[in-house]
């Protein structure tokens, strides 16, 4: 049987295709149409379904859609609240007014007819959104039993979602309403700091600069915890009912007024009283996380924790709330942002309504498209690139890393999820201490602090990184730890400014080429890293090799291992 999940309600526009409960594709919307985040943020637009993405699943798979048995969409429409559609000026979004909101739900109530037109003839499913993070962490884990929890922006007419999950079920405990939402906290504050709404990842990086004690006591008066595992924002500073996606706008003076700093444009100067407010925000945020996964801990009695939604990208977060906490075991979706939705709400229709007990254990995040060296070698022609083939492509990358070089490297299936994991991904030498600042400014012009990951032998991460508790997270680069002192002076490129690192660990069963790269650097200089970011500049990480050589070509990226073949940049 044929199960499709599938996400355009807001952004990260997603497909996901499970057959008898085994993930076949799952495909990100803006890897295809080059669109960041797949489509724009608008309240008219949930019927821009995602094409590519519900079309490569199927060629994957070798169907049509008419053989899909069932399709579950991310989001429910009679879960919004009536409070969206009251005449009251107060504690709602400014697009959706009350014309908005119903012009809102008519467009999405045309989600299943279109679907049909284009052949589908199988049960649709609206699966709520939380329901739908929580399962896609829940079903792709190791676990028969665990706590769960889904936070991010918003979802319906909530924020967060507490579940029990034991066997294929999925319990729903408690709720986090939406005008108390820690996403749009941070929405807010990357606007209000000069990035964009989707900068969170920005934010983060800059509050390892900054003194978290400076604002704490604005922050206390922004966010109280409360009973239950609950917290309240203060609504009158923070206004989210006048945050925009599109165009990115929000209600700042509360926050100016609060912190006695003016909004920030992105061509200002970024001062300490910037990173102050990044850092301050970051504990803010590990000390609300924490409070829930206690309270979760205490209800649930699990050993396991599972978490998903856009705040589970935080890694920091992640760390703190993990190496701390009362949980034995994590697991954490390397797509935790909105496209794991599709993967999350196929998950629910196999698992939780249909009662199947066979499951897909994601532990890796390779389920995006691949292309045979036939293909690589036809787009090189058509770009005219001299190429040689390479029958050690891993011992000659690991070579030419460690002569200081900067190579694309393309292989295999695309990872999902915002982080490059090996396969499309920028790698370069950790020991060369200018080596961020040459990536940030030179390759993908993106700002001073922003830091660089490792990769790491698994075998060798606990040698490298104060790690106390072991999680396939820290595989996914959702985890961020302490460099061991005795090693920074060797790894400069990666340590970041609080002397921590955001790792991949990478198991040579998940990832044999990346590990043999890796295994071929640690002969060469006795580092078992390499610098891995993503390949892009400024757009959705490459997919294809048209991609991959189009980037290549526009930045100062010194090689490009692109299947078996090489090439070199200094040859064309």
């Amino acid at each position: 049987m044929y199960v499709m999940g599938i996400n355009s309600v807001y952004h990260e526009s997603s497909a996901c295709l499970l057959q008898d409960g085994a993930i076949i594709a799952v495909g990100e919307e803006e890897r295809f149409n080059r669109k960041k985040h797949g489509k724009e943020s608008r309240y008219d637009n949930p019927i821009e379904l995602p094409l590519h993405s519900i079309r490569y699943c199927l060629e994957t798979a070798g169907i049509k859609l008419e053989e899909v048995a069932h399709i579950g969409y991310s989001a429910n429409p009679q879960k919004y609240d009536s409070d969206f559609t009251s005449t009251e000026s107060t504690a709602k979004y400014t697009w959706c007014t009350p014309k908005k909101q119903a012009y809102f739900l008519s467009q999405l109530a045309l989600v299943p007819q279109i679907l049909q037109s284009m052949g589908f003839v199988g049960k649709f499913t609206w699966v709520d959104h939380h329901a739908a993070h929580a399962a896609s962490a829940y079903y792709a884990s190791p676990f028969d039993e665990a706590a769960v929890l889904a936070i991010d922006g918003i979802g319906e007419a909530t924020t967060a979602g507490f579940y029990h999950a034991q066997g294929n079920h999925l319990k729903h405990l408690q709720d986090i309403d939406y005008h108390d939402s820690l996403g749009n906290l941070w929405e807010v504050n990357s606007l209000l700091l000069g990035f964009g709404i989707y900068d969170a990842a920005k934010v983060m990086g800059l509050a390892a600069y900054g003194d978290r004690k400076r604002f704490a006591a604005e922050f206390s008066k922004l966010v109280q915890l409360a009973p239950q595992g609950q917290f309240t924002v203060n609504k009158d500073v923070l206004r989210f009912w006048m945050l925009t996606f599109f165009p990115p706008n929000a209600y700042y003076a509360g926050l100016e007024e609060l912190f006695g700093v003016s909004k920030r444009e992105y061509s200002d100067e970024l001062l300490p009283i910037h990173q102050d407010i990044a850092a301050a925000l970051q504990e803010k945020t590990n000390e609300v996380i924490y409070h829930i996964v206690e309270h979760l801990h205490a209800v649930t009695g699990s050993s396991n924790l599972c978490l998903a939604g856009g705040v589970a990208l935080n890694c920091v977060t992640n760390a703190y709330v993990f190496e701390r906490g009362p949980f034995a075991n994590f697991y954490v979706q390397p797509a935790s942002h909105d496209a794991g939705t599709a993967v999350g709400a196929a998950f629910y229709i196999w698992n939780h309504m249909l009662g199947n007990s066979a499951r897909t254990q994601m532990r890796h995040a390779y389920w995006g498209p691949s292309f045979s060296n036939e293909e690589i070698e036809g787009a090189l022609h058509k770009h005219g690139l001299p190429y040689r083939v390479s029958d050690r492509i891993e011992q000659e990358v690991a070579q030419l890393i460690s002569q200081e070089n900067i190579v694309g490297f393309f292989q295999g299936r695309m990872e999902i999820g915002p982080r490059a994991l090996g396969n499309r991904s920028l790698l370069a030498d950790p020991r060369n201490r200018d080596m961020r600042s040459i990536l940030n400014q030179k390759v993908k012009h993106r700002e001073y602090f922003r830091p660089l990951a490792p990769s790491v032998l698994h075998e060798e991460a606990s040698n490298w990184f104060e790690i106390e508790k072991q999680t396939s997270a820290a595989e996914f680069m959702l985890m961020t730890y302490p460099v061991r002192p005795h090693v920074v002076d060797k790894i400069p490129a990666v340590v970041h400014e609080d002397g921590s690192s955001r790792i991949q660990s990478v198991r040579q069963e998940v990832n044999l080429r990346y590990h043999k790269l890796i295994s071929e650097f640690y002969k060469i200089s006795g580092v078992p890293i390499v610098l891995n970011t993503s390949f892009n500049d400024s757009e959705p990480i490459v997919c294809s090799p048209e991609d991959a050589i189009n980037t290549f070509m526009n930045t100062q990226i010194d090689y490009l291992a692109i299947g078996d073949f090489l090439v070199s940049k200094a040859e064309i």
